[in-house]
């Protein structure tokens, strides 16, 4: 096992690109690659370490707690409106914010079964997803285990001739399990200020991945959780819409047609996606512009492909977390962080098609290896994100054998500089 001496403060990667560990100790996490981590004045990034809840200041990297924990907790992400840091107690299943620059906690409710996911961009409400209490099935305890080291469900499954499956394979059974078994859910809001909770939609569709758009206080996005090419993923609730209508936000054009992991643009007028026409064959990042209906969609490599993409706080860049050869690409050099520039497919000699308006405007990515990852285990996945200064990004991983939280400059530059 790796000590904390075993692995380097910074070092360059033969990208030219300096990296920088940003946690002390082993342990230490970033959040999900679309969950809010940084202050809404982007001097901070926040982050879980062994002690509690912390925070890094991205000037000099100092790192200091915001309140030591002892219990079973779950940082859940930090608001857009305040300096807040929400997150959750798991034995007491009890909501909290903290304040980033005092460490003084406020206590929000008690949530005896929902996931919390989300919170909306002025920071009145949370929302979050439970099964129904009164629908029994053996399935469900398959989705109650994590595995402390990897941040994931433990997917098991053997064929029919005894012999384990893949983590991978294992993983879409199991997947597919669950969605067939029809679980009943809630997807609810609760009220910051008063600690009051509100239902608001239910289905026998899994729902899941939550993210209040950062700038429209109502706009909630979901998905249909299971096997991608199963279900239609992506969807957008108004919450002050009367009746509730979701809106899909991709229709399949083929069989075998995947897209997900989405996340809004920092200005709240993109969705962003992972899309693949068909699964494991062909990739691009697909936006779509909320309020015109508008899309675009950016092709890349095999090797290419990412567990999470993310775009820039501009839109000028994205980045990608990597692949082992194991996951939906099956690539056999992925595992790096990249940096895409997009590039859009320009009109031959200027002159458009009548309908172009109504089509998908084509490009394509350049990519750039940033970060070597061919040491690091793929079933803790990186989450890479861009700071809000757009000049780095912040990512967890266990390179050296240990998880810590890193940060990758995109400027290239020296050790000394």
């Amino acid at each position: 096992m790796a000590t904390i001496t075993d692995i380097p403060r910074e070092w360059m990667e033969t990208s030219g690109h300096r990296v920088t560990r940003l946690s002390d100790q082993a342990g230490s996490s970033s959040l999900y690659f679309n969950f809010n981590a940084y202050t809404p004045e982007g001097d901070f990034v926040v982050i879980t370490t062994p002690d509690g809840i912390s925070k890094i200041d991205l000037s000099d990297y100092r790192l200091s707690l915001i309140v030591p924990i002892q219990q079973p907790f779950s940082l859940l992400f930090v608001g857009k409106r305040y300096r807040r840091a929400y997150y959750r107690l798991t034995d007491q299943k009890s909501l909290f914010w903290v304040d980033v620059d005092t460490g003084v906690t406020h206590f929000i409710a008690h949530e005896d079964l929902g996931d919390i996911q989300t919170v909306n961009a002025d920071e009145t409400l949370l929302a979050g997803v439970e099964v129904d209490s009164s629908f029994k099935s053996e399935i469900l305890e398959l989705f109650t285990k994590r595995d402390p080291k990897t941040d994931q469900f433990v997917y098991e499954a053997n064929w029919s001739d005894g012999t384990p499956m893949s983590y991978a394979d294992a993983k879409e059974l199991r997947l597919s399990q669950r969605l067939d078994a029809k679980v009943p859910m809630i997807l609810f809001v609760i009220d910051i200020e008063m600690g009051t909770r509100r239902n608001v939609y239910t289905a026998t569709d899994w729902l899941n991945h939550l993210l209040f758009s950062p700038t429209s206080p109502s706009n909630l996005m979901f998905c249909h959780e299971g096997p991608w090419h199963q279900v239609d993923r992506l969807w957008i609730l108004d919450l002050d819409q009367s009746p509730l209508r979701p809106t899909k936000l991709h229709e399949r054009k083929m069989n075998m047609e995947i897209a997900g992991h989405e996340w809004f643009s920092s200005d709240g007028k993109t969705i962003w996606y992972d899309l693949q026409t068909p699964r494991g064959e062909d990739f691009w990042v697909a936006g779509y512009e909320i309020e015109t209906g508008r899309r675009v969609q950016y092709h890349l490599a095999r090797n290419e492909w990412s567990v999470h993409f993310h775009s820039s706080p501009d839109n000028t860049q994205f980045c990608g977390d990597g692949g082992d050869s194991e996951m939906v690409a099956h690539a056999d050099d992925g595992k790096y962080l990249y940096l895409f520039t997009p590039n859009r497919i320009p009109d031959v000699a200027g002159l458009k098609a009548a309908d172009s308006a109504n089509l998908v405007t084509p490009g394509y990515f350049t990519s750039n290896k940033l970060v070597n990852l061919q040491a690091h285990d793929y079933r803790m996945e990186p989450n890479a994100n861009f700071t809000p200064d757009g000049k780095r990004l912040i990512f967890r991983s266990n390179l050296h054998g240990e998880l810590h939280v890193y940060a990758v400059e995109l400027e290239k530059g020296s050790l000394e500089s």
